[in-house]
């Protein structure tokens, strides 16, 4: 049996809740996808309870292409239908 206690493992790993998940990808590059299906990728500065976003080094992306870059961004909670880790 291998020892697992120096391996760390990703919040998504490891069946941790969305507030843990949302914790451990602060200041890490993410994906917010709108209910219109515009995608947001940046890096995550903060956001609260009500899904209120900001985001760093944004660059937004329409159909998949991209179709504008921001230094900062603010998107409404309640137009968000999901938040990602971006893979490096």
């Amino acid at each position: 049996m291998s020892d697992q206690s120096d391996t760390k493992k990703s919040p998504v790993a490891t069946g941790a809740s969305p507030t843990t998940f949302l914790k451990a990808i602060k200041g890490k590059p993410v994906v917010v996808k709108l209910n219109s299906g515009v995608e947001y990728r940046g890096v995550l500065a903060c956001l609260d309870g009500y899904m209120n976003i900001a985001m760093e080094q944004t660059e937004e992306y329409v159909t998949g292409q991209l179709k504008c870059k921001y230094g900062d961004c603010f998107i409404r909670g309640n137009n968000v239908l999901y938040i990602s880790a971006l893979k490096k």
